[in-house]
């Protein structure tokens, strides 16, 4: 359990802050007195003000303490990541050499279309193997974010039902679809109607068919679901929106469960978005960059965002004349070098390569499935795919919550999985491993699991008062959401060390 067992010193390690360090006139660097002299000409109004107690450090100081900092992230890299819904895939280094290559990263975004015919080709190589994979006709790659390709999509949705006569005004959106759906539905100028799933956390084509009528535009599925079930009645369900003349939308943040071996085109989808980070190993978290690739039928090709790119006798043109189009929903061609990454993926693992990654992520969170069954409540008995949900029912006869356990999973050097989503699973514990985690590390988290429900029963206040070895402990997270501190200030007794350092200066130049 890398390294760490129940037996843990529980003593803090607190490293120091860069404010207690460092001595009046200790710098990095000096100016040349040239430069010094030079400042007198910037206009006070130009020069920020002194900084009270603000640090004056060394070159190594500054150095080995964001080095410090930098060892406190989490990353893929260096720990098990495995957080439910939000799949954090390795991202392989041979993307980003591929990325780096000069011919794309030194590519102007304002290039004409003659000079960038290998990027252009890559681009509709990636729009054609995306489709492949999701059953689509066409796809668009300028959304740069799944969000951003929701309300693509029912930009799109909007526009073709718009020419038909009626825009119509609903959206269905179950309880178990991503939280980003009806954000995207009410920003798009529709008004969601959330349906609730079954027992069995699937959705049911008669309980669709009672609020499917003329005013709905489309269902947004979420397939797998975010309890990582199969919609199994996904083709029932279809047939009842299309008998009403909706159209099927199906969020592909779960494709990663799905690729190579079965296509929501397949199974009447109209309308896909595609997370690569979620299923082409493009890098995930800080805010990006992102993509999220839109795939759609033949008959919505007309709204389209532009400019497209088409392929003529020997060479690749950009065309924007589309009038149906929904116009551009991102500047240049998306986030070109996230394209990269995702197609050196696709080519480097091919169909059999992406049929094996899906197998193995769904072999995986079904191991991880079997080995906490019993151990944590399952909040659904199905198997499941790509991830799975446990509850803290069981440890909360000791007044253990979710969130204790979470925090004392830190101690045991694993980062924690998703907490409290989806909303429908009280308490729920969302895990999804990937396909690249090896057996040990799988075995490695659920010991560590299994010891933590271990010590709820033996000593739950160990774990209500995790963690124990993080730099800093519990924080009060309802309030650092409400009462952010922002800003540094200094406080009673600080020295004034910068005025100092400015002091010096001056009186040298």
């Amino acid at each position: 359990m890398s390294g760490r067992s129940p037996g843990i010193n529980l003593r803090r390690s607190t490293p120091p802050l860069i404010f207690e360090g460092g001595s009046p006139g200790r710098s990095g660097f000096f100016w040349p007195e040239e430069e010094a002299k030079s400042q007198e000409k910037i206009p006070r109004n130009l020069l920020r003000d002194d900084i009270p107690g603000f640090p004056e450090l060394g070159e190594l100081e500054v150095l080995r303490h964001f080095t410090r900092l930098s060892h406190l992230n989490y990353s893929i890299e260096s720990q098990f990541y495995p957080l439910g819904s939000c799949t954090m895939k390795y991202n392989p280094k041979v993307n980003e050499v591929v990325a780096r290559f000069s011919g794309f990263s030194l590519l102007h975004p304002l290039a004409p279309p003659e000079l960038i015919q290998g990027a252009l080709e890559l681009l509709y190589e990636l729009e054609g193997v995306l489709a492949e994979i999701g059953g689509m006709d066409h796809v668009t790659l300028q959304p740069a974010a799944g969000a951003q390709g929701e309300l693509t999509g029912l930009m799109i949705i909007r526009a073709c039902l718009k020419e038909r006569g009626n825009p119509r005004r609903k959206i269905i959106v179950p309880d178990t679809a991503h939280g980003t759906n009806p954000a995207s539905s009410t920003l798009c100028g529709y008004e969601v109607v959330q349906i609730a799933s079954n027992s069995r956390g699937m959705v049911e084509a008669a309980k669709v068919e009672e609020v499917m009528d003329e005013g709905v535009a489309a269902l947004m599925l979420t397939n797998p679901n975010t309890l990582g079930i199969f919609e199994k009645n996904i083709q029932a369900v279809a047939e009842v929106v299309h008998n009403k003349g909706g159209l099927l939308y199906l969020d592909g943040a779960n494709l990663n469960a799905l690729m190579g071996i079965a296509k929501p085109g397949d199974m009447g989808v109209d309308v896909l978005h595609i997370n690569l980070h979620k299923t082409f190993s493009t890098p995930h978290g800080g805010g990006g960059p992102g993509a999220g690739p839109v795939g759609i039928k033949s008959f919505l090709q007309d709204y389209l965002p532009v400019p497209r790119i088409l392929k003529g006798d020997g060479s690749f043109e950009l065309q924007e004349d589309f009038p149906k189009s929904v116009g551009r929903v991102r500047s240049f061609f998306g986030n070109f070098g996230i394209l990269v990454r995702a197609y050196a993926y696709i080519i480097s693992l091919g169909s059999d390569g992406l049929e094996e990654a899906s197998r193995m992520a769904l072999l995986n969170a079904n191991y991880l499935r079997k080995k906490l069954e019993g151990t944590y409540h399952l909040a659904y008995p199905e198997p499941c795919m790509h991830e799975s949900v446990f509850t803290d029912r069981l440890q909360q006869k000791q007044g253990v919550t979710t969130l204790d356990i979470a925090k004392r999973l830190l101690d045991y050097g694993f980062h924690p999985p998703t907490i409290y989503f989806p909303l429908v699973v009280s308490g729920a514990l969302m895990i999804e491993p990937t396909e690249t985690e090896s057996r040990e590390t799988l075995d490695a988290f659920a010991n560590a699991m299994i010891a933590i429900a271990r010590e709820v029963k033996e000593n739950p206040d160990l774990v209500r008062s995790a963690p124990h070895t993080t730099p800093v402990g519990r924080l009060d997270e309802a309030r650092a959401a409400r009462k952010p501190v922002l800003r540094w200030e200094p406080q009673a007794g600080d020295s004034d060390q910068r005025s100092a350092f400015s002091s010096k200066l001056k009186a040298k130049s």
